[in-house]
């Protein structure tokens, strides 16, 4: 239920080239900033802005004027990065996304149709295709002891060797506003979260998650 090919389809990202190389996707997140800036040497200047050396903008996404954005970073097609959106950097934003007011991004892919709209942080994260995350909720990226993450779930721990590490969302996720996911939370493709839940571990796909104790499969 964690590796990248249960939780993506990768014809939904311009990452898939970085994606597929690796089991894990937590493995990737080292090398997002030096992907991107591979990819975007490559974009059409018909079609992207570069406003600076390591940023490519389309030229029909919608960015805000207040809106920060630090490279490397890509901002995909019809993409809206709305009123003080942070972009931090080491961010691949996909098409038709979603990037909120106050919204911070660092160390993200970000899938096409991906919503992040309202006070989200996202760091060293992956969010599949079209997944959402309500307003207020966030991804912790830092243990409160410094030690690496592990991600935990029923099929054994997954020693991931990073310090920072916040969530692997699989397509279609939803979560709850005012949810917090805590370093090294996994959420399955087509599974919905809570609103005001604190997740940690891996929920499996397909699944609603109330609470630890409370997770239930969907019904057909």
């Amino acid at each position: 239920m964690v590796t990248v090919k249960e939780l993506f389809d990768l014809t939904h990202s311009e990452a898939a080239p970085l994606l597929e190389k690796y089991e894990y996707p937590w493995e990737a997140l080292s090398d997002i900033s030096d992907f991107i800036l591979e990819l975007g040497s490559t974009l059409s200047e018909e079609e992207y802005d570069h406003p600076q050396d390591d940023v490519w903008i389309a030229k029909d996404a919608n960015v805000f004027p207040s809106a920060y954005i630090h490279g490397p970073c890509i901002i995909g097609h019809g993409t809206e990065v709305r009123h003080c959106a942070f972009i931090r950097g080491s961010a691949l934003v996909g098409n038709d996304c979603v990037v909120g007011n106050s919204t911070e991004l660092k160390n993200v892919i970000l899938f096409d149709g991906v919503q992040v709209p309202h006070y989200n942080y996202v760091g060293d994260s992956i969010l599949g295709y079209k997944a959402h995350m309500g307003a207020g909720s966030i991804t912790s990226n830092v243990k409160g002891d410094r030690t690496n993450v592990v991600v935990k779930s029923g099929e054994g721990n997954f020693e991931t060797g990073r310090k920072k590490f916040g969530a692997m969302l699989g397509d279609l996720a939803e979560i709850g506003c005012n949810s917090v996911l805590n370093p090294g939370t996994v959420v399955g493709r087509n599974s919905q979260i809570y609103p005001v839940s604190c997740v940690r571990g891996v929920v499996p796909a397909d699944s609603i998650y109330k609470d630890k104790d409370d997770i239930v499969i969907k019904r057909k």
